[in-house]
């Protein structure tokens, strides 16, 4: 099975956290939620989110992808954070996934994981990033990097994931159990 890491940071956008964490467990893939400090993590419309762990006790697994959540200030939480930065790299180095969507692209910009790749994000957050070609598709997938547009993408994006991690067939699955028109 599949393992995965959704950092989440304060402020970061819930709708896409948790739409990320729910089509990825309807998937069956294990999925951690990490706090970058203990404790609840206030998302940008006020919900609180309750991470698995925090992100130390999380560094010490391996993942086969790491998901960021979008939304501000979170995204810019996450590129600050020099474990999130040291983490993405690795995981490109060792040829592993690694997603973003919205603002959440520019931190995998920050890691240097978008040098030479095709990439979307919210509008305005990749735009003049030297080596990153900006797409508006709502997923797009270069290799082992996956990036999406924002919250009205973010089921889109999830079963994407589901789709890489799991196959068409569970992507299917998930997608039929969700009523999608």
């Amino acid at each position: 099975m599949a393992k995965v890491l959704v950092p989440l940071a304060d402020g970061c956008e819930e709708l896409e956290a948790v739409t990320i964490i729910d089509l990825l467990r309807r998937a069956g893939i294990e999925v951690t939620t990490a706090g970058l400090k203990p404790g609840i993590v206030s998302a940008s419309r006020g919900v609180q989110l309750v991470p698995d762990v925090t992100l130390d006790v999380a560094l010490q697994d391996d993942y086969d992808m790491v998901v960021l959540p979008g939304g501000m200030p979170g995204a810019a939480h996450l590129k600050d954070d020099p474990r999130i930065i040291r983490l993405l790299q690795e995981m490109a180095a060792a040829g592993r996934y690694t997603a973003a969507i919205c603002a959440a692209p520019m931190v995998l910009a920050e890691a240097g994981v978008l040098d030479g790749r095709q990439a979307t994000s919210y509008p305005g957050f990749l735009d003049g990033l030297p080596g990153v070609r900006v797409r508006a598709e709502a997923v797009v997938q270069d290799g082992s990097v996956l990036t999406s547009r924002g919250p009205g993408t973010a089921m889109d994006f999830a079963l994407a994931l589901v789709e890489v991690l799991a196959g068409a067939g569970k992507r299917q699955q998930v997608e039929a159990g969700l009523v999608r028109p």
